[in-house]
């Protein structure tokens, strides 16, 4: 086996269309799995079970199905139902809505973290309830779930390949296209190999960056 440098360059222009999609889908997919976790858990906590209970349903269910069936799910069965989205639109919700099941888990272990004492305090001062959360629980919460929150980004970011199964063609996908047309396999998987350690690296630098700042 030789390494042709060739194929490298002539990839390369294919590999940069394709790590943008990945991105995309990574931020997006992180943006809606954050603020959906949130609001799961804040669901999960209302007095009413009435609430409580199909949320704990619906999340329970997300978390036990593998990700590719909700893809599938999302791609194929929605149009049948009048509802049709991009391949990448899709791709984004199955990652946003998959991981928020996780986050939710992370954001209910350090909202419980907080002392009890923060919150006999907050209701000593008559403090609302809006205020309490938003100025008293979650921003000590937010500085616990940084660590666990990166290592879900990770996750998603290795599990981006599995939208070029709804036709996304992020790196793994352009890859393969690549792959196909000419022959050659071994430049193009290795040079997405290689992405994949980078940007994870880089991934994890920003996140321990942002939990030192946290932390002061």
């Amino acid at each position: 086996m030789t390494w042709d440098w060739g194929a490298v360059a002539d990839f390369l222009p294919y590999f940069c269309k394709g790590l943008v999609v990945t991105l995309e889908a990574l931020a997006l997919g992180s943006l809606i799995s954050f603020a959906l976790g949130l609001v799961w858990t804040l669901l999960l906590r209302t007095p009413t079970r009435w609430v409580r209970w199909p949320v704990g349903v619906l999340t329970e269910f997300v978390r036990d199905t593998p990700l590719l069936v909700q893809l599938f799910f999302l791609f194929y069965v929605l149009p049948e139902a009048g509802v049709t989205l991009s391949p990448l639109t899709t791709g984004v919700l199955g990652l946003g809505l998959h991981y928020s099941t996780y986050t939710m888990q992370v954001y209910r272990a350090g909202i419980e973290a907080v002392p009890a004492g923060q919150w006999e305090a907050a209701t000593a001062l008559s403090l609302p309830v809006r205020r309490t959360w938003t100025a008293v629980v979650l921003p000590q919460a937010v500085r616990r779930v940084v660590p666990p929150l990166g290592n879900y980004v990770i996750a998603m970011l290795k599990d981006t390949p599995m939208l070029m199964t709804i036709g996304v063609l992020e790196m793994l996908g352009r890859a393969r296209l690549v792959s196909q047309q000419h022959f050659q396999f071994t430049e193009p998987l290795t040079v997405i190999g290689v992405a994949f350690i980078v940007v994870s690296y880089l991934a994890s630098l920003c996140l321990r960056t942002l939990e030192r700042r946290l932390v002061r």
